[in-house]
């Protein structure tokens, strides 16, 4: 990753309502911890439409 791509990632970040920036960390986490990744990927993705 160079640096205008921390750039932009940290841009995104800082505009982000504090509620909805914990929300993407913990759905992250969840992700990141399970082993069954796909599945919840889905589910995210349908929960979004």
């Amino acid at each position: 990753m160079n640096n205008m791509d921390i750039n932009k990632i940290l841009s995104v970040l800082s505009k982000m309502d504090k509620k909805d920036l914990e929300v993407g960390i913990a759905k992250a986490n969840e992700i990141l911890n399970s082993k069954d990744k796909d599945e919840i990927i889905n589910k995210i993705k349908n929960s979004n439409k």
